[in-house]
Order: C-alpha cells, then structure tokens, then sequence
C-alpha cells in the first residue's frame, strides 16, 4: 500500500524564505555600510569593522546562551518552546533591534548603532537555530532537503540585493559623492529602511505565531553533558573580553585624543592649501580665458577671488608650516599606539584557535566532559569555520577601502554598491549550483545545469545592478572566474571533502594573486574569495559532525557559535590595515591592501583542514569518497 506524501505547507515555507532573504540582505549590506560610517563618524578601518564585530558577536552569544542554559538546566531551550515559538522569539528579537538602531540613527550615535545592529543579530541567531528542522517540518520528510536549499538561494538572493538597496538608502542614487559629502548626509533612509525591515520582522512573526498549519516543534531530548566544553567557551569569552577591552579603551588614550586633534587641524589645512591652489589655478588663466570667464570658474567652484597669487601662496606656506610638526608628532605616536593594538587583537585570535587546539588536545586524553568535542573532526571543523566565516566577512567588509587606492580604481564609497553584491553574488552563484545535486536530477540534467545555473546566476547580479543604474561593464569579464568555478563543481564531484580542498585552493591562489598584483586582476581575484567561500558552509559542517551520532545536534550548536569568525577576523584585519599604513605613510593604500595576508592565512588553514579530516575519518571508518551531495547554505 503505497503512502500518501504529506503536502508542503507552502504558507508558512513563503514566510521562512522571506526571513532567510533578509539574513542575507542584512549581512551583506553591512560591506556597504561599514564605509558609510567610517567617513560618516570619522573612524579607522578597525572602528569601520565593529559593524561586523557586533552583529557576528551576536551569533555566538546567542548561540553560547542556548547551550549554557541547556548544560546547567538538561533540557534543549530551542526544543522546550518549539521551533515555532523560538522563530517567533528571534524575529520579535530582531523587531526590538531594528527599533534600536532607528533611535540610535536619530541620536546620530555610531555605538548605538551598533548595539541595534547586536540585537537584530541576536534574534537571527535564535531563528536559525530552529530555521533547518522548521523547514524540514514543514512537508514531507522525503523533499526536506529541497526545502532548506530553497531557502538557502532565497538566503543567497538576499546577498546580492542587499548591498544595491542599502546603498540606495544610504547615498540616495547611484551616482558618486565625495567622502565630505557621505559625512554631510542625512541619515533619514536608514530610518525608513530599518522601519521597513521592523515592520516585516513584526509582520512575519505575526503570521507564525497565529498559524494553525505550522507544527510547534517541541522538542524533549535529552542534552548530552559537555561541562569541560561550556567552561573552555566560558573561559575564551573572558579573555576575549579582556583583549578588546584595552583596544576600545585605547581611542580615549591621551595619544589617541592627541592623534585625533591633530589631524582635524591637518584637514583644516589640507582645505586651505587645496582651496588656495585653485585660486591660484585659476587667476592664472585669466590672461588667456578672460576675467569674466575666470571669475564665472571662481563661482562655480566656490572659492572667494583673490587679488594676487602672493598672499595665496602665502596661505599655502602658512597651512603647510603648520601640518608639518602636527604631522611628526602624529607619524611618532601612531606606529607605537597600533602596535599595542595589534598585540591585544592577536591575543584574541590565539585565545580561540589556541582554545579550541587545547580541547582537542584534552579530549583525545579524557574525552569525560568534553561532549561532542571529544571528536577531533569536530573541534579542528568549528576552527575550519570560525576563520571560513572570518575570511567570508572580512573580504566583503574591507573590499571598499580599497577599492578607494588610487592603484584599485579610485572609486568612492558610494559607487562601491556593484562590487560588493558581485562579491556576494559570487556566494549566491556558488550556492545555486551547489543545490542542484539536491533535487535528484538525471546525471546529463545535472551536468547541464551545473553550466547554467551558475552563468543564469551570474546574469541575475548583472541585471539587478544595471537596473539600479550602475555601470557593470568593469564585471563583464568576471564571467571567466565564474567558469573556473564550473570547472572546479565539476572536478569535485559532489564529494565534501574533495570539494572543500578544491575551493580552499581557490581561496587560497586567489588571494595570493590579489595580494600581489593591482588594479583589475586584483579586484577580480578578491571578488573570486565569494565563490571559494559560496560552498565552505555545507563541507564543514556535513565533514565535522560526521560520525559524532547522538552528539550531533550539540556539535551542530558547537559549529553555529564559531559564526563568531565573523566577528573577530574582520577587526583583526582591519587593524592589520591601520598598523600597517602607519609604518607607510608614504604609500597610501599599503595597509589595507596587505590585510588581505589574513584571508590567505584563513583559506590555508581550510585547505590543511580539508586534508587532515579525510584520514581523521578514514581511521573511524568513515569514508568520505563516496559521492555525496553538497548544498548550499
């Protein structure tokens, strides 16, 4: 007797979409507004980067509360209330920060700003925790890995839309503006926007909560004890928070204040000495244009007409006798105060990596307490994705500094919109593809899609921007990196851990390529770390809670927290880029453009990962060289 298929509650599964669409558009946007608020609020590049600081840091605490309250109470919170209630939960959650940030952008407050973005991130980690099995509840058990595909490329989409959108809001067309002009700007769209995101939050947790289709979830399973695993995240915490405490604290250190006060004064002379030098441009083409079209220059460009060129150039003399021992006095005490802070934020990233190497360590003495950490796969995978999702961030979130150097095209801020969602369109055009083995294709229906797909996906990004009024003829010829990721599905063959070693290479000689060349070839090579990054998700975490069995879900939990990544690599990098420049103040665009060591560091940890778990598992008995799916996430 043949069983009838339970039918997809497709109400409920149009809703959940719609929040996977704004996990990616919020996430995306912030590569566009971590440039907006540096110029807006005057920040360096690691100031810029707290943008992702707060929102990934979100992830962890979140994650890390839910796994606290499990441990010392038995019982899975997520699984007590239900993944109906606790989507419910996290979307209220990410309604109550959408209001915070509106309140913060009234008050023109960047830390509020990032407190609103905290909270809004806070809820997405509740959704997501319940989002997958929610997904999977919402029809027949069979198509469930349809279902969280689909929701992936809706999640990927939001990737690509959000940069447009958000820099729409933030600049008000599409058309360039100067870094002065950005500081001037009202900051009435965000209002609107972050109103709008509110309202569909309010909107979406509404429907969830008075739908009687959508199955509670509830959820009794016992919570396998991992003591020793909740005390070493407890203690890396801590420490974490001892090293970026010194970091924050030192902006209001005697030589920070200094720095700061100084270098208004050389920006108020630089005006001078440019303001003068037009003058003078200007006057001097007198002779051959004629007063009258000189002094109709003048008024256009808004200088006041002088009568000679001397007391012009004595402005200039007066403004650069001025800058010069401003300049000295900044130039010695900016390399010691970087340095300082490099130090600290390097103590944050061996706090984890060196955390985590020590429970596995432990683990494999007396795996009592450890959990699912007493699985080496597990403990050296959550290291694999802390810096996969730190590498992901910090391309995206720096990509605009850099893309200002004069040797990476000059663009501004507010033209950076269409590099940005191709970076994470090139996540989306990954993720496309890496879900078309889920829907059980024909072999030849497979191999025709995995070309299309990609270059239909690619397409979309053109056309989405150009329809926002963008030029995306400098992307044109990005279409051979989406080959070679064509290429390399197809010499992957579905197999995770092949999969991962191949895209970790691309990674990996992508960013090396960028780190060592300018201009397009660079670009282009940065932009291809979305594709490398697009499929690192779905390999990581099927490689690492392979073979762990009833520690699973705690491993699943344990991997969630190293979103964390995202958090602490972009500042990391972006500080790198700050210490950097300090010791080049001669050659601009030095620091930023060698931060990009960071990603290279991440991807070749990623790619000794993807050797290492292979024999991990062969010597547990899995073996990982049967084909197997690999879908986006």
């Amino acid at each position: 007797m043949s069983q009838t298929k339970q039918a997809t509650n497709t109400g409920a599964l149009s809703t959940l979409v719609v929040v996977f669409f704004f996990w990616g558009f919020i996430a995306s946007s912030n590569s566009v507004f971590i440039p907006f608020c540096k110029h807006k609020f005057n920040l360096d590049q690691f100031q810029s980067q707290l943008v992702d600081f707060a929102f990934y840091l979100a992830y962890y605490i979140g994650a890390l509360g839910l796994f606290a309250y499990g441990a010392f109470g038995g019982k899975d919170l997520v699984g007590k209330w239900g993944y109906k209630k606790s989507i419910v939960y996290g979307l209220l959650f990410s309604a109550i920060g959408a209001a915070a940030m509106i309140i913060a952008v009234n008050a023109n407050t960047f830390t509020g700003m990032l407190v609103g973005l905290f909270i809004v991130a806070l809820g997405f980690s509740l959704q997501q925790t319940a989002a997958q099995p929610f997904a999977i509840a919402l029809g027949d058990p069979s198509t469930g890995a349809s279902r969280v595909n689909l929701a992936g490329g809706i999640n990927s989409f939001g990737t690509s839309i959000g940069p447009i959108v958000v820099a729409f809001a933030l600049f008000g067309s599409a058309a360039a503006i100067t870094d002065d002009q950005i500081a001037a700007l009202s900051l009435s769209k965000v209002v609107i926007l972050y109103t709008a995101v509110g309202i569909l939050f309010l909107a979406a947790a509404a429907m969830f909560h008075f739908s009687k289709k959508v199955p509670s979830g509830i959820s009794e399973e016992k919570i396998e004890p991992a003591n020793k695993a909740l005390y070493l995240l407890l203690i890396i915490t801590g420490f974490l928070v001892i090293a970026f405490t010194p970091v924050f604290k030192s902006y209001t250190s005697k030589e920070a204040i200094t720095i700061y006060n100084n270098q208004k004064s050389i920006d108020t002379q630089n005006k001078i000495v440019t303001k003068s030098s037009k003058q003078i441009s200007l006057l001097r083409n007198v002779k051959e244009d004629g007063l009258n079209n000189a002094l109709d220059s003048l008024k256009k460009s808004n200088v006041t007409f002088t009568a000679s060129d001397s007391s012009l150039l004595t402005n200039i003399a007066n403004a650069k006798a001025t800058i010069a021992p401003l300049q000295v006095e900044n130039d010695q005490l900016s390399h010691p105060l970087e340095t300082e802070r490099m130090k600290w934020l390097l103590l944050a990233l061996f706090v984890v990596v060196g955390g985590l190497l020590y429970a596995n360590f432990a683990a494999q003495k007396n795996e009592n307490g450890w959990g699912a950490m007493k699985y080496p796969q597990l403990v050296l995978g959550m290291l694999a994705l802390f810096v996969y999702v730190g590498a992901e961030v910090a391309i995206g979130s720096n990509l605009g500094e850099l893309l200002k150097q004069a040797d990476f095209g000059s663009i501004p801020s507010s033209k950076i919109a269409p590099y940005i969602s191709m970076y994470w369109g090139s996540m989306m055009i990954g993720r496309w593809t890496g879900a078309i083995s889920a829907f059980e294709f024909k072999s030849q229906t497979n191999k025709i899609l995995t070309v299309i797909v990609p270059l239909v996906a690619f397409g979309i990004v053109i056309a989405v921007n150009s329809i926002a009024q963008y030029d995306m003829s400098p992307l044109y010829m990005y279409i051979v990196c989406v080959f070679i990721q064509i290429g390399a599905v197809f010499i992957s063959q579905d197999r995770p851990a092949k999969t991962l070693l191949v895209f970790s290479l691309i990674g990996l000689v992508s960013m090396l390529i960028g780190v060592f060349t300018k201009g397009d070839i660079a670009i282009y090579a940065f932009l291809t770390g979305g594709i490398a990054c697009s499929i690192m998700w779905p390999c990581i975490f099927a490689l690492s809670i392979s073979g762990i069995g009833k520690y699973t879900t705690q491993g699943a939990a344990f991997l969630i927290m190293m979103i964390l990544g995202g958090g602490i690599i972009p500042p990391i990098q972006g500080k790198l880029s700050d210490y950097l420049q300090s010791s080049h103040l001669d050659t601009p665009g030095y620091g930023i453009h060698n931060s990009f060591w960071v990603p290279v560091f991440c991807f070749a940890y990623i790619l000794v990962f993807a050797i290492a778990v292979k024999g991990i598992l062969k010597k547990q008995g899995i073996n990982y060289e049967e084909t197997e799916a690999v879908a986006g996430h």
